[in-house]
């Protein structure tokens, strides 16, 4: 992309100062708030020491996901503000806050498809010792996800970077290569940020639809099944939304960029400021993780685990009465 010999390596600054203000401000402003509502939301798990359910770990672990996003994009944006400039042309200073953000926003995404993963596991009733084994579970998954992110976040700096050539060179992220971005958004932003919460949740959404259809033919009332349908296809629609609008146009600037001939000035600025308007985009993601999983969890998860027990109950005596 930008390792074309007519691209000039001067590393002349072409920011206005107004511009960087305008951007970089709404930016701190976004991650201080992000990181204030996920102190939050980890403080008031410690305190009401709820994490002895699994679900919990994992709400808590993705505030700690949330709160690193928003402490290396703060980062990100002390840095753009001060010397903006390196953010156009690339330095070393830049490849340390861009590594830790591409593994906390994995993290987030990982922990996120945890979650609902989770929540379908709990719907469908597919793990008898679920509340023996779970909480164990969950804290495997958490490190897992953890270790995931961090080997594949710290790629460029073991080497998978393009500070010392000019191939294959990022003109968004840069030092960042192309090659990477693009190994790391398709499977993980393409999968598992839109396809795999998608599936999983219109699956929860199915298998409610079809307990409420089997005690509608019981003569049961089956108004507390379309109710909790309702709520759980609202709350699925809006988590799918928030992470599409955070994260596709990420992946079309990274799309963008693998498909780019021009060179850094001749982009500016229209391009660079798209680039940071997705960074807060992202940062609202991290916003917006709080006050869905935090503020919404616990009366759904009550009103989902009532269901499945008044299925059971229910199932059960219907069966009884047709033998």
């Amino acid at each position: 992309m930008n390792g074309y010999p007519n691209c000039s390596a001067n590393h002349t600054k072409i920011w206005s100062h107004y511009l960087v203000l305008a951007l970089g401000i709404p930016q701190l402003t976004i991650n201080i708030a992000s990181v204030i509502f996920n102190c939050t939301v980890i403080f008031t798990r410690i305190a009401t020491k709820d994490l002895h359910k699994p679900i919990s770990i994992l709400f808590c672990n993705l505030a700690f996901s949330d709160l690193f996003t928003s402490f290396s994009g703060f980062w990100i944006s002390t840095l753009f503000i001060t010397n903006p400039d390196i953010t156009i042309f690339g330095s070393k200073d830049m490849l340390a806050p861009y590594a830790l953000y591409t593994m906390s926003i994995l993290s987030t995404i990982y922990n996120l498809v945890s979650i609902g993963i989770e929540r379908y596991l709990a719907v469908a009733e597919s793990m008898r010792t679920r509340f023996r084994a779970a909480r164990n579970h969950s804290v495997a998954v958490v490190l897992i996800n953890w270790v995931l992110a961090f080997f594949l976040g710290c790629l460029p700096l073991m080497g998978w970077n393009c500070l010392h050539r000019r191939k294959n060179l990022s003109v968004l992220y840069s030092p960042f290569c192309v090659d990477y971005l693009i190994f790391i958004t398709i499977p993980n932003v393409v999968v598992a940020a839109f396809i795999i919460p998608l599936f999983t949740y219109l699956r929860i959404i199915i298998i409610l639809r079809k307990r409420k259809l089997r005690m509608k033919a019981c003569g049961q009332a089956t108004g507390t099944y379309k109710s909790a349908e309702i709520q759980v296809a609202r709350t699925s629609i809006f988590i799918w939304l928030l992470a599409l609008i955070s994260y596709a146009p990420f992946f079309a600037g990274v799309i963008f960029d693998a498909t780019n001939h021009q060179c850094h000035v001749d982009l500016y600025p229209g391009i660079y400021i798209f680039r940071n308007c997705t960074a807060m985009l992202i940062t609202m993601n991290c916003l917006g993780n709080p006050i869905i999983y935090t503020l919404k969890a616990k009366p759904l998860g009550d009103k989902l685990k009532a269901l499945k027990c008044l299925s059971t109950n229910r199932v059960r005596a219907c069966t009884v009465e047709n033998i």
